[in-house]
């Protein structure tokens, strides 16, 4: 059984709490900037085990009649077809799922802005016209020169004046996004300047899950955060603003604290004043107080950092990349004396490649062990290390075969004859269909099959980089899997 170093409930409860709070305080409506993943926070739940990864939104059902949610994604991004990595969707299919997941809990989404809209984006104008025929209401919002420094144009009809006003009926508004970068703080403050021109009352907070603002700056759950954000030059920085108004050391990131006296003039010019003395005064996030063990966060979030490291490697390799994202979390690990022999599936699957000298895979099962896989004729590293985890899994003597070379062979022809494969080795979504066709008549294949489940939230290393199909089999078994940055074939066209 994985450790559970967080309580879900009390986290759901609180967090509730906090935010009926805010909104009472402000006494009108208020606008809710969701940061990070708000309906599959997957990087909480591997940094905080027991934080489901839709522990969030399962915390909004409980506000469901007060609320509504405005998903915002940015022309930028729907241009360049920016990619969520985790998932390997696009950002505008996932704003689609994304309002699908929302209406599945009850929310109603009541509308979408595409930030940073240009009159060269039709992207933009292709996506805006499918959601509208989806019945969906979308507004435009614009760049808005000197951004954010430059007050008293942002702060005018030609700043956020230009914007459309999105139109809402419910006091609580939560304004989350496909990703960082998408406008989210910007949609909320031009709400709150259209709104003070309406005469109507609003105010604006900040929901971000890390840093975590009451752990230590040098807490392993803070870096783990560090080294996902390596790609954003985010860095975990003592508020130096709270400090002063409180004498409080507490932890945020580096441009929530840069943007912040920009953001206190803001206020000043849309609400009269600030309500806020420090950029960690604006969050209302409740994580911190749910740890109920430390040290099984603190283990999770160094294995997050190497699992970070490798991705950051891998990408590297893919992109031809210099190593800038690898040599900033190397720093990291540095800081916490972790190598990534720290990963206790890597040696072993680099073990077996240095015996066989040919790609080698390992899996570390709930209970500790590992098990590995190493190529053959008929499988890949992956396909041999998912069936002997099955195997293990469901007590089954290691030496039986599950799949016998007549159930193989078949499937090889058709790959090489028929579909222009030049590897005949099974890949792991064969190996599965394979294993669902012989479990009609062999009772040690249903079994292996009924252990699927088991292997989410497991490890696994490979010492080659996966090609697309072994990877996405393994995202959707939950499997959290790092390759070396190393390529099984020498070709220079990578099939993927």
């Amino acid at each position: 059984m994985h450790a559970v170093g967080f309580d879900r409930d009390k986290y759901i409860a609180l967090q509730t709490e906090q935010i009926v709070a805010r909104r009472n305080e402000f006494g009108g409506k208020l606008y809710l900037e969701f940061g990070g993943k708000l309906f599959d926070d997957l990087h909480a739940s591997r940094v905080l085990p027991g934080f489901s990864p839709d522990n969030k939104i399962v915390m909004l059902e409980a506000l469901a009649d007060e609320l509504e949610v405005v998903v915002v994604v940015s022309a930028l991004d729907l241009a360049r077809n920016k990619v969520r990595a985790d998932l390997g969707i696009s950002y505008e299919a996932d704003v689609l799922r994304l309002i699908d997941a929302f209406r599945s809990y009850g929310l109603y989404v009541s509308s979408v802005v595409i930030s940073h809209v240009t009159e060269s984006n039709p992207q933009a104008r292709r996506f805006k016209r499918k959601l509208e025929r989806g019945g969906l209401k979308v507004y435009k919002h614009y760049p808005i020169k000197g951004y954010p420094n430059d007050v008293s144009l942002i702060v005018s009809d030609d700043g956020y004046g230009r914007n459309e006003y999105i139109t809402t009926t419910r006091d609580l508004v939560v304004v989350t996004a496909p990703g960082p970068g998408s406008g989210k703080m910007a949609t909320c403050l031009s709400q709150l300047y259209h709104d003070y021109k309406r005469g109507i009352t609003s105010g604006y907070a900040k929901f971000e899950t890390f840093p975590i603002w009451n752990l230590p700056l040098d807490h392993p759950v803070n870096m783990a955060y560090e080294a996902a954000t390596a790609d954003l030059d985010d860095v975990n920085v003592i508020d130096p603003f709270h400090l002063a108004a409180y004498g409080e050391q507490v932890v945020n990131y580096n441009r929530d604290v840069e943007v912040f006296p920009v953001l206190s003039r803001l206020f000043e010019q849309i609400l009269g004043r600030s309500p806020y003395k420090s950029p960690t005064d604006m969050g209302v996030n409740m994580a911190g107080l749910c740890i109920s063990d430390d040290q099984v966060c603190r283990e999770a979030s160094k294995q997050e950092i190497i699992r970070r490291y490798y991705k950051a490697l891998v990408t590297e390799r893919r992109d031809e990349l210099e190593p800038t994202q690898s040599d900033s979390i190397a720093l990291l690990m540095s800081g916490l004396g972790l190598t990534k022999h720290d990963r206790p599936v890597v040696t072993p699957a680099l073990d077996v490649e240095k015996r066989t000298k040919n790609p080698a895979a390992a899996i570390e099962l709930p209970d500790g062990r590992i098990i590995t896989g190493k190529t053959s004729p008929l499988l890949g590293a992956c396909s041999a290390m998912l069936l002997d985890a099955l195997k293990a899994l469901a007590g089954i003597d290691p030496e039986v075969k599950l799949l016998a070379p007549q159930t193989i062979e078949p499937i090889q022809t058709l790959k090489t004859r028929h579909l222009g494969s030049r590897n005949p080795r099974l890949h792991t979504d064969e190996v599965l269909i394979a294993l669902s066709v012989s479990a009609n008549s062999d009772e040690n294949a249903r079994r292996t099959l009924a252990e699927l489940s088991q292997l989410r939230g497991c490890d696994v290393h490979s010492t080659v980089i996966l090609g697309s199909v072994d990877e996405g089999i393994l995202r959707n078994l939950g499997v959290q899997v790092t390759c070396e940055p190393i390529y099984q074939s020498k070709s220079l066209y990578k099939k993927r």
